[in-house]
């Protein structure tokens, strides 16, 4: 039988207490460690180890995120139930889309709205209603969109208890991504989509050198996880990319009565 001897005891119970350190110098409660507290020399030098993987810089900007469902105070605020002062019609310059009840209500026919500013990269909360009453099916069920760039679609649609492929339903990358799961609710209830987007980069030769991404939660549940978008929607063929800078975000006037509210981006 070999015995364990007391110098070696005590170096294991050393290390099981270097172990339990927090880079404070205190120690952290524990079962196991069962010595004294190291001196001052030990915890300088766990200190100082500790220390070389400290970042102090860069410092984050304060933020204060909005309460009650507000923005962050860094948002700009593009509709908030008052005007349309950031908006203007795809086909006309000035907006034609309805302002009732702090909504704005797309006009069917009117065309689509972009707004007057441009985006790359951005954040985006946007809150939308399908009609109420329901009307037609699949495609045709109260259809609308939210581009990104002018050129990246986000579906919307009544996709409750309403069939249509997947890609094409409400929370899909248009033709490109399913959604993981249908978060949609009934007719005439809000909905949100968070949205995290992240725009393309292109070469000096104009081809893509990192294609955009996109993270989308409807209604709080996670549908698209910074999928790898393969370029700018098609609604006939498939996507390829071609150079451009930023673009504004632009809803879409699809021929039914969706509702927006409560729209604000943070550019990241």
């Amino acid at each position: 039988m070999v015995r364990t001897g007391l110098p070696v005891m005590k170096a294991i119970n050393r290390v099981l207490v270097t172990a339990a350190l927090t880079t404070s110098g205190t120690l952290m409660a524990s079962a196991i460690a069962n010595t004294d507290r190291p001196d001052e020399a030990t915890l300088k030098k766990y200190r100082q180890q500790a220390a070389v993987t400290e970042l102090w810089e860069p410092v984050p900007r304060p933020v204060e995120a909005g309460a009650n469902g507000a923005p962050p105070s860094d948002a700009i605020v593009l509709f908030d139930g008052n005007h349309l002062d950031q908006w203007e019609s795809v086909k006309s310059g000035a907006p034609q889309w309805e302002v009732t009840d702090d909504q704005l209500v797309v006009v069917p026919g009117t065309g689509n709205l972009r707004t007057r500013q441009a985006f790359g990269d951005v954040q985006l909360h946007i809150e939308w209603r399908t009609p109420p009453v329901v009307a037609g099916e699949g495609q045709d069920r109260g259809n609308s969109g939210v581009f990104l760039m002018e050129r990246y679609e986000v579906q919307v649609l009544d996709s409750f208890e309403n069939k249509t492929y997947p890609n094409g339903q409400a929370a899909s990358v248009y033709k490109q991504y399913i959604p993981m799961v249908n978060a949609s609710r009934a007719p005439g209830e809000w909905q949100t989509y968070d949205i995290v987007f992240m725009a393309p980069k292109f070469g000096r030769d104009g081809l893509i050198k990192r294609p955009a991404t996109l993270t989308v939660l409807h209604n709080g549940v996670l549908v698209q996880n910074n999928v790898t978008l393969h370029g700018p929607t098609e609604y006939i063929g498939e996507p390829l990319y071609r150079q451009h800078g930023n673009a504004a975000l632009e809803l879409q006037d699809h021929g039914s009565p969706v509702a927006y509210r409560n729209i604000w981006i943070r550019e990241l």
